[in-house]
């Protein structure tokens, strides 16, 4: 019977046998194409796994097919069961095939006769028998299927069911294959999981890899850094090579910058013994450098070393310019060296790193012999090298060098920065090249770049200080044009110097900008005051001071004293009053030091017009001495008491821890004073109580029957003869009454008192011969000499006559000062800003 075929249905697909009673190798075939094989029982037309097209050897039959009776009757007591190459007894039949089977065409001609066919059971067959011959599955077919299964599941106890019910045995090779093929980190790692759990796994390093990979294109640290856990274990486990994932894992983590991973994985691989490439070691050193850590680069450093090795260029590239720049220049220049003898060609960077720290170093020869060496090479310095040179030369001081650079460098092209513009001639300045300074100053202007207060002081205050008025003056009107704010350094310095040059107008100028800037003018004011006192230049420094009080400007009390001390040795006795009655007035107190000098000059003046103001001078100190002057004139009757206990009632109102110089200075003074005005008797009380207050502890020594001694030579002209005829009179009265006669008597005067000693004891046949410095007799002749009638007239009354000579030489010999004793320190030099 003939067959029509209208169209082809694959549910209508039958298959037939020699025997009719036979069963269907195949279940029912479903036209549900997305059936997968193993989640149900049928297989798909195009099945890879066949390694044939089933429609090429199986008849179709069409919708209206029509059979035989006896076919329909024997097919419909057909069990369908379903039988596998494994040969294991299935459900109600044999495990094998035992019949042939007939494939026809459409005119139910047979085709081909023979076995066919069969299925297999998952995870226990590696092929499928196609008739009799067992045909492997293609690792390309399995892999295919693998991928075809995790893209579809991903992750999930589902997809791990689905790989069990595979219907081959999978093997490592197909893993790693499938990884490739793989493109999701996920579903990678869920098969990476499922194939640890199977009795087939086996570690493999380049599983590993290829999941380190996929991880980091992820950028999934966190997975690397747990996969790298997983794959330690199996290391220590099985003891697999994993020099290659290593390195990967380091690598990813260092340019993830992940620095405490990358530095832990970098030691469990040494720990491991595994060998670190270059490549490694190169990023886990840029990222130690990256990350501010060169100690720590260097250590990696140390060990690529110590592991031998070798370094490449990128290596040389990297460590050289941070071992410069972080001080180890020994280590860069070796490096460098070294770089040098394997034929590696340093770049530019190399290059400018040492030539930068090698100059601020200080080590200027090495570093010029690498700047030239560069230009050997064939590379030309950039703007930043040549900045780097001159600002190493400039701050070590050698600006014949630096300018040469300078130089060099505008020739090439280059244009000078601010910072560099500002160094040069602020170094230039303050070495006293001026000229250098100001041409490059000017140079700066044309640029375009406004200088800086900073470089106009420097300029101004060297110009200010070699004495170079109109240019200081010309580059402080050039500052403020500029609308530039001048520093209290510059004014100050400005202000010297026009205080020097006595430019009293342009400094009251100056001073009033430097007010109306906001300045405190007050100190710089009375600096330039200090400056006409030091220099003499009392109309000077008076005509200031009028300046000062006219605009409100106020000093110190240390330099109105100052003043009017040089306005009393100027003998400027109507200017001196009123700085005088200032001081007072400002409630400073005038000491014992002040007072006796003023005393002094009084002393010494020879008119009477100036002993007038001088006196007044003397009652507006309101010192305490100047009544006690005033006392001593007096009758008994005023005082109400006795000279002597009038001057001991004094001297004990003397704080001798803090006046005791001061003290004997005003003895000095006194005596003088009293002895020009003829008070013998008074200048014999103030010397005989200075010296029970040891004021002069060392001016009277008796040493026994040896020698008497008095020493003068501290003493001023009146004191000594006072000293001499109270001392002589005390030796007398020692000698006549209690009969100690010592060997000899000394009278130590020194050059000074020498001869007026010497002519005041001559008028009484002195016995004492003048030596040098010393006046000495022996003490049995002085006794004969004390005997005499005029001696003790001499030694108890007062000094005979020769007033003319005695009182020429106290004008030419009396001390109008005694510095050495003075408690104020010396005028100060103007204060600069930074003191302030």
């Amino acid at each position: 019977m003939p067959f029509h075929t209208n169209r082809i249905f694959v549910r209508n697909l039958h298959l037939f046998t020699k025997n009719p009673s036979f069963r269907l190798p195949f279940p029912y075939i479903h036209a549900c194409t997305d059936a997968v094989p193993g989640s149900c029982s049928s297989f798909s037309l195009f099945n890879p796994l066949m390694g044939r097209n089933l429609i090429s050897s199986i008849f179709f039959l069409s919708k209206n097919t029509v059979f035989p009776p006896s076919y329909i009757d024997s097919v419909k007591g057909l069990k369908f069961t379903r039988n596998y190459c494994s040969e294991k007894k299935a459900v109600g039949g044999s495990g094998g095939w035992t019949e042939d089977i007939e494939y026809l065409d459409e005119s139910g001609s047979v085709i081909y006769s023979g076995k066919g066919i069969r299925s297999i059971e998952p995870g226990l067959d590696d092929h499928v028998m196609v008739g009799g011959i067992k045909k492997p599955f293609l690792n390309v077919s399995a892999v295919a299927k693998i991928v075809e299964v995790v893209k579809r599941w991903k992750w999930g106890p589902e997809l791990e069911t689905q790989l069990e019910r595979l219907q081959f045995v999978p093997n490592m090779i197909h893993v790693n294959q499938a990884l490739k093929v793989i493109n999701d980190t996920e579903a990678s790692l869920s098969l990476f999981k499922w194939a640890k759990k199977q009795s087939w796994y086996v570690p493999n390093e380049d599983i590993y890899v290829l999941l380190f990979d996929g991880l980091n294109r992820s950028r999934d640290f966190d997975g690397i850094q747990s996969l790298f856990d997983e794959m330690v274990q199996d290391s220590s486990k099985i003891g697999i090579s994993s020099f290659n994932a290593y390195n990967r894992v380091i690598q990813y983590m260092a340019k993830a910058e992940r620095l405490e991973v990358s530095f832990f994985c970098f030691k469990k691989a040494q720990d491991s013994g595994c060998e670190i490439n270059t490549e490694t070691y190169n990023t886990l050193i840029t990222l130690f450098l990256n990350k501010g850590l060169p100690y720590k680069a260097f250590e990696i450093y140390e060990s690529m070393e110590a592991a031998q090795c070798s370094l490449d260029g990128s290596t040389y590239e990297l460590m050289i310019p941070s071992l410069a720049k972080s001080g180890r220049l020994d280590a860069a220049f070796k490096l460098f060296q070294e770089m040098k003898g394997r034929d590696f060609r340093p770049n530019f960077s190399i290059f400018s790193s040492l030539v930068d720290s090698m100059g601020k170093a200080g080590r200027l020869d090495t570093s010029m012999r690498i700047y030239m060496e560069m230009q050997g090479f064939g590379l030309r310095p950039s703007a930043a090298m040549y900045v780097s040179l001159v600002e190493s030369y400039t701050k070590a001081g050698k600006l014949d060098t630096a300018l040469r650079l300078w130089d060099e460098m505008r020739k090439a092209g280059f244009r000078p920065n601010f910072a560099l513009y500002t160094m040069v001639i602020e170094s230039h300045a303050k070495s006293g090249k001026l000229d250098v300074a100001m041409t490059t100053f000017q140079d700066m202007e044309k640029a375009g770049f406004l200088p800086t207060p900073s470089t106009y002081s420097c300029l101004l205050e060297m110009h200010a200080g070699s004495g170079q008025v109109d240019s200081a003056m010309k580059l402080y009107n050039s500052m403020t044009n500029a609308g530039l704010r001048p520093g209290l350094s510059t004014y100050t310095a400005l202000l010297t110097l026009l205080a020097k040059k006595k430019l009293v107008d342009v400094a009251a100028k100056v001073l009033l900008e430097m007010k109306s800037m906001g300045f405190s003018v007050d100190v710089s004011a009375s600096d330039i005051l200090m400056v006409y006192i030091k220099d003499g230049s009392v109309d000077m420094a008076l005509r200031w001071l009028r300046f000062m009080g006219s605009s409100g400007i106020r000093t110190n009390n240390f330099i109105i004293r100052q003043l009017f001390e040089s306005c009393m040795k100027s003998g400027l006795y109507e200017s001196a009053k009123p700085l005088l009655e200032t001081y007072v007035n400002s409630a400073a107190k005038v000491d014992l030091i002040l007072y006796t000098s003023i005393l002094a000059h009084l002393v010494r003046c020879q008119e009477e017009q100036n002993e007038r103001h001088l006196m007044s001078i003397l009652s507006t100190t309101r010192h305490k001495a100047h009544a006690f002057i005033c006392g001593l004139f007096t009758g008994p009757e005023q005082r109400k008491q006795p000279v002597l206990t009038f001057v001991r009632e004094f001297f004990q109102g003397i704080d001798y821890d803090l006046e005791e110089g001061a003290a004997r200075y005003f003895v000095n003074v006194v005596l003088n004073y009293l002895v020009l005005m003829g008070q013998m008797n008074r200048a014999r009380c103030i010397w005989k109580v200075a010296y029970e207050n040891k004021l002069f502890p060392k001016a009277i020594v008796f040493d026994q029957h040896i020698a008497w001694s008095l020493d003068v030579r501290n003493l001023s002209v009146g004191a000594a003869l006072i000293a001499v005829v109270h001392t002589l009179h005390r030796f007398r009265k020692r000698m006549l009454y209690y009969g100690v006669i010592p060997r000899r008597i000394k009278l130590v005067t020194g050059p000074t008192l020498k001869i007026v000693v010497a002519q005041m004891l001559s008028s009484v046949e002195s016995p004492f011969e003048v030596s040098k410095v010393v006046l000495r007799a022996p003490g049995d002749i002085v006794m004969e000499w004390f005997r005499k009638p005029i001696v003790q007239q001499f030694l108890l009354n007062e000094i005979p006559s020769r007033a003319d000579i005695l009182m020429h030489k106290l004008n030419m010999l009396f001390p109008s000062s005694a510095p050495e004793i003075r408690s104020l320190s010396p005028p100060k030099p103007l204060m600069s800003a930074k003191a302030m």
